[in-house]
This record gives C-alpha cells, sequence and structure tokens, in this order.
C-alpha cells in the first residue's frame, strides 16, 4: 500500500519498509487488506483497535485511511549510486565515523533527517542516518555502531579500509523538519540517533531567522559520559543541551535517567511544542506514550526508531 501510494504522488509517513518501526501506522476506516510480513512495529492493542502498517499491507479493494498526504514537501526519489569509503574515524568504543564519496558526476539530494542504504559485498544491506546536512562537496557522513555479530559491523569495525568501493540507496524515509516556524522544536536522541539530528541542526543553521523554529533543545541520551561521542555545542545552531546519562557515575553532575522523563521535567508548554525522536525502539514508545498522554498532539511527534536488522 505504501509503494502504491508513492509511485501515485501520495506521500506517507515511512521509514523502515520492513513492518518493523510503526512509522507507517495508519488506521483503516474502509475496504480490506492483507499482511505481507508480521506487523511488528504494532502492539496487540493496536491491531485490534483496527491499525495497520501501510508498508507490510496489500489492498485487496479500495480502502480509506485516515493518514496524512506529505504531498506538500518534496521528496527526492530514491536512487542507487556508486561510493567510495572517504575516510573512517573511531568517535568512541563502538562508534564510527564513516565519510562516502560521491562520483564527481553524481548527486544525492535529500533532506536533512533522512537515512541511506548501504550495499556491501554479496548484497548485503544496512540503513544508516546521514549525520550532514547536504551532500553539496559529494561527501555523506554517517555514525555507525558496532552490533555484535552483526555481518555489515564485521566490515566496518574490521575490515573496511579507505576507497572500498560500494553502493548506496536512498534517500529514504519521511522523518525530516516539516514547517516548525514559531514553535518550540524538541529532539530526543538515543545512541547514534544523534546523527540525523545532527543533520538537522546543521540544516536549521543554513535557515533564515524567520524560518527557524523559536526555540530548540536537544535531550541526548547514553548510558556512560564517554557514550557522548560527538560535541553538540560545535554545530552553530542556537540550541539548549541536556546530556542525559542512565549509568551516570559518581562524578556526574548532570541529568540522569532517560531523555523523555528529563524533558517531561522540565514542564515544556505542549501546546507549542514539536517533538522529534531518534534512537531506540523503546525510548521513542515510551516517549510518545508518556508526552500524548501530557496533551501533545500526536501529529507532533515525528520519530525514527532504530530496529534491528531482520538479519545479520
Amino acid at each position: 500500500m505504501l509503494d502504491a501510494a508513492l509511485r501515485a504522488g501520495v506521500v506517507l509517513e515511512h521509514s523502515c519498509k520492513t513492518g518493523r518501526c510503526g512509522s507507517c501506522k495508519t488506521q483503516l476506516h474502509g475496504g480490506s487488506s492483507i499482511p505481507l510480513v508480521d506487523e511488528i512495529g504494532l502492539s496487540q492493542a493496536e491491531r485490534e483497535a483496527g491499525w495497520i502498517l501501510t508498508c507490510a499491507r496489500c489492498a485487496t479493494s479500495d480502502v480509506q485511511l485516515d493518514v496524512e498526504d506529505l504531498g506538500g514537501i518534496k521528496v527526492y526519489p530514491a536512487k542507487t549510486l556508486p561510493c567510495r569509503i572517504q575516510s573512517l574515524e573511531r568517535l568512541g568504543a563502538d562508534v564510527l565515523r564513516v565519510i562516502l564519496r560521491l562520483p564527481p558526476n553524481q548527486q544525492l539530494d535529500y533532506h536533512p533527517g533522512q537515512y541511506i542504504d548501504v550495499i556491501g559485498k554479496g548484497g548485503l544491506r544496512r540503513s544508516y542516518s546521514l549525520a550532514n546536512a547536504s551532500a553539496a562537496e559529494k561527501l555523506l557522513e554517517l555514525h555507525i555502531r558496532a552490533v555484535s555479530g552483526g555481518a555489515m559491523s564485521e566490515y566496518w569495525f574490521g575490515q573496511a579500509k579507505v576507497n572500498d568501493l560500494l553502493r548506496l540507496n536512498g534517500p529514504l524515509g519521511t522523518f525530516f523538519l516539516r514547517n516548525v516556524v514559531g514553535l518550540d522544536l524538541v529532539f530526543l536522541a538515543t545512541g547514534t540517533g544523534m546523527a540525523p539530528v545532527k543533520a538537522m541542526l546543521e540544516g536549521i543553521d543554513s535557515l533564515s531567522p524567520e524560518c527557524r523554529p523559536r526555540s530548540v533543545s536537544v535531550y541526548w541520551g547514553a548510558r556512560a559520559p564517554g557514550d557522548l561521542y560527538w560535541d553538540v555545542s560545535s554545530v552553530g545552531a542556537a540550541h539548549r543541551y541536556t546530556p542525559v546519562l542512565s549509568r551516570a557515575g559518581r562524578g556526574w553532575s548532570g541529568a540522569q535517567g532517560h531523555v523523555q522523563e528529563v524533558l517531561m521535567a522540565s514542564q515544556p508548554n505542549l501546546s507549542e511544542t514539536v517533538v522529534y525522536a531518534c534512537g531506540s525502539d523503546a525510548m521513542i514508545h515510551s516517549a510518545k506514550e508518556m508526552l500524548l498522554k501530557a496533551g501533545l498532539p500526536e501529529r507532533w511527534f515525528l520519530s525514527d526508531a532504530f530496529v534491528c536488522s531482520a538479519v545479520s
């Protein structure tokens, strides 16, 4: 259903396109459909209430969906391009910054916040958020976390070298800024969920003052100080940054717990706030439930859950 809508120029919210993240969740108000894959991104309560995932369903009749068309936003078509590794840099014990170089005659246009699939040897494919706002210099930045036993992780952290030839497909997903003028913009990130936030912060910095949000707050959650692998203050956009640790040591004097809890403790005015959350599936589900219960309009909570690949 999602692919059919996209072919018809109807842009619906989506991300993983595998039935796992829940970004394309909507209610079916008329007609019938059948699941093509397990809708892992739905809870049992949501299934019973008539929610479906458009990426995981095939319509068997005309259908009516309670869903927003993002057609007013230009969405760049995904394409497959060759690329080479420009550089590899350890940012932390288990985080690698990879810079990919596009061919001189190729260009990749995308909205900050979107992701690409990197295709390696044997067709192995993994999704990574883009961590820079544009590829004007033919360079794409990725923040890659090591996954124990992961086939692609074994490549990145044990075999990858400068000038390796890969392919990419993108841009993908609809996790990018809408119209946030005059609103308080809040980013919630855990782990390498900071990558698309970094790209969006860079994008905000390039906007004219009248097109920017009223305020920008960034909450980045990690276990220990060493997991905060990037200097958030290095981005020029004016923002308030709050690092949050769930396993802080005795020497930590900052916020502790989980990012969504720290945000709620700040008593935000949710009638004028839009939240973009990226990172662990558990954080996103918890944050959404907490914020919607407190009065945040559902359309003002956008997310991109990092879900494990179906295969290693």
